[in-house]
């Protein structure tokens, strides 16, 4: 797992630690860190042209004695001032190391020789804010981000990229955007959560030390080997493998009940059990012949339509199945069993006006995307959106269930638990009936015995992973991301058997 920490116990762990050592060591070893990632991202140090953007706090201090490594080096290195203070001991050994340090303008603008070094650099360091940043940038750092992003030189970010909010992924107006972000000591959860992720380019982890003052983290991402779905094992059958019971589809939206289904028979299911009105079953028998289908007779529903449908593990409803009274009908029947159940799509719509049958002791999932949770905290999309962190949390604690919430970054809540953070979505799922498949999947996940957390982690991180095979073709990961084409949701039900034997593979080397 990648663990991530919020400021406040990142600067707790810093503090012990910087007790024990000498004066200036914390800051050298993230200076050292710092300059050998430059130096690889240099085709030559000697004669590279480099920036520092140099902010008031630590993080300058950083990018300044890693600048003066790089001028030992022969690079031309030039410190750029954007605060009034400046960090001493890192402009004493820029300065004794022969870098240059250019005059601050009083009215805190940037000089044009200041833009032109950016314009012409071979590499950017942005040491502005760092994790200390809050809120949207004040001149001249928003002006410094937004011609460090338009450079045509490589930029490199000291532990954050300056303009995103280090514990959230919050971005209030200019940040910069990165190419590599060198973090320290441990990772920030605004690095893994849009839309600070996306300004970071490729993470690169640098150990300070600080591993043993740190807390339980606050968010956390998996590696492939992390993701471990449940293993058939020599005893297995279909009912110990997991018989999950689907309640999907209407006469109005048969596809999200053939999709969905698939979720489940490609997750692992021993058996999947389908339950609907006569047309989508008809579907789904035609689609998907190993499924156990059950017709719901107009008029029957709630636990007799349940009893019909035979044992299941645990229940998927919602998706494609309607919002009228005989879907909250079969809605209530569902959470009224101690099994575990995923909630998604209409089903969350009903939740919206009946949150009362929340109140159950099994484990509950809901995958909402960013309208439904607005719906079911009556928080505006927009607020979300932007603080995805913060209402997945916030989500858990007062629906008491475990919410998957779906989106750029796909996150994962429990209550009193780090958050989970999928490192494998694509744009390309941004598709319809892409959630309807990742309902499937986690249901069976859920039927073959893994926690609630867990299943929805292994679900969202499978589901990434298969849509980035399906729209890589035959080279599947090691295809460059640009040769990645549009997908289907369907595509994304044919690629689960490549990622599920991909993050067996991770396990077993």
């Amino acid at each position: 797992m990648r663990y991530a920490h919020e400021v406040g116990k990142v600067r707790a762990a810093e503090r012990a630690l910087m007790a024990r050592l000498p004066e200036g060591a914390l800051m050298q070893r993230a200076a050292a860190g710092l300059a050998a990632v430059c130096a690889r991202m240099l085709p030559r140090v000697y004669g590279a042209d480099v920036v520092l953007l140099i902010g008031s706090g630590d993080n300058g201090g950083d990018a300044l004695y890693a600048g003066a490594r790089l001028a030992r080096r022969g690079a031309r290195v030039t410190a750029v001032p954007a605060g009034s203070r400046i960090h001493a001991g890192g402009l004493a050994a820029l300065r004794k190391a022969g870098g240059r340090v250019l005059d601050r303008p009083d009215d805190g603008t940037v000089s044009e020789r200041a833009a032109a070094a950016i314009e012409t650099a071979d590499l950017i360091v942005d040491g502005l804010t760092g994790i200390g940043g809050t809120g949207a940038l004040r001149e001249p750092y928003a002006t410094l981000a937004e011609l460090a992003s338009r450079a045509t030189g490589a930029v490199v970010a000291c532990d954050v990229p300056s303009g995103v909010d280090a514990s959230s992924g919050r971005v209030d107006g200019a940040a910069v955007h990165a190419d590599v972000t060198v973090t320290f000591g441990t990772y920030k959860p605004g690095l893994l959560i849009d839309p600070g992720a996306s300004h970071c380019g490729v993470v690169e982890f640098v150990d300070i030390g600080l591993g043993p003052d740190l807390p339980d983290p606050d968010v956390v991402a998996a590696w492939p080997v992390d993701v471990q779905p449940p293993e058939p094992g020599p005893a297995s059958d279909k009912y110990r493998r997991g018989v999950v019971g689907v309640l999907a589809g209407g006469e109005d939206f048969t596809g999200a009940a053939v999709l969905c289904t698939g979720g489940a028979v490609h997750g692992g299911a021993g058996m999947v059990r389908f339950a609907s009105v006569e047309h989508p079953v008809e579907l789904v028998r035609h689609r998907w012949p190993e499924a156990v289908t059950t017709v719901i007779e107009p008029g029957v529903g709630g636990a007799k339509a349940l009893e019909r449908v035979g044992r299941v593990q645990a229940w998927v409803a919602g998706p494609g199945l309607g919002t009228g009274a005989e879907a909250e009908s079969l809605l209530e029947a569902v959470l009224a069993t101690d099994l575990p159940v995923l909630v998604d799509a209409d089903g969350l719509t009903v939740l919206a006006r009946r949150r009362d049958l929340l109140r159950r002791e099994a484990p509950t999932v809901l995958t909402p995307h960013a309208g439904e949770l607005s719906r079911l905290l009556g928080v505006e999309r927009e607020l979300i959106e932007a603080r995805r962190l913060e209402h997945v949390r916030r989500a858990a604690v007062e629906l008491s269930a475990t919410v998957l919430l779906k989106g750029s970054t796909t996150l994962v809540a429990e209550e009193d638990r780090p958050v989970r953070v999928n490192p494998t979505g694509s744009p390309r799922l941004a598709t319809a009936g892409t959630g309807d498949v990742l309902s499937g999947l986690i249901g069976a996940l859920l039927a073959g015995g893994m926690p609630a957390l867990d299943a929805a982690a292994a679900g969202a991180y499978l589901h990434g992973l298969a849509a980035r095979f399906a729209s890589r073709g035959p080279a599947g990961a090691e295809a460059a991301r640009s040769a990645e084409a549009p997908i289907s949701a369907f595509d994304v039900i044919e690629g689960l058997p490549e990622a599920f034997r991909a993050v067996h593979e991770a396990s077993v080397h």
